[in-house]
């Protein structure tokens, strides 16, 4: 690695470092973000956990530019960071929903002539 001296930089010399090595660490962060991003697919089953409340499972709608659009199974949008998102199973796919064991019964009806 170069090695700066930084004790002979004046001021505005610092201060234009620094924007560089700000902008570099943001662009290193994106491209973190990015590539476990692509991890995911647009549709998918995933799910995470936020502080103080259960494991929330949604489906991936829309990725963003630093995080992904989970719409939960209980309608609500949430904006997560894709690492703190996890696959979900088909297993675990089939059982998530509050409404995957309700069924609706319909009455018979015949046709009218």
């Amino acid at each position: 690695m170069r090695q700066i001296d930084i004790d002979s930089l004046s001021e505005e010399e610092l201060i234009e470092l620094n924007h560089k090595v700000v902008a570099r660490l943001r662009f290193l962060h994106q491209m973190r973000s990015h590539s476990a991003m692509l991890g995911f697919r647009i549709g998918e089953r995933v799910k995470f956990h936020p502080d103080g409340r259960a494991v929330v499972f949604g489906t991936l709608t829309r990725y963003n530019k630093k995080t992904v659009t989970v719409v939960t199974d209980s309608g609500e949008n949430w904006n997560v960071a894709p690492g703190l998102l996890s696959k979900v199973d088909s297993a675990t796919a089939r059982k998530s929903s509050p409404y995957d064991d309700v069924v609706a019964q319909f009455p018979n009806r015949t046709a009218e002539k």
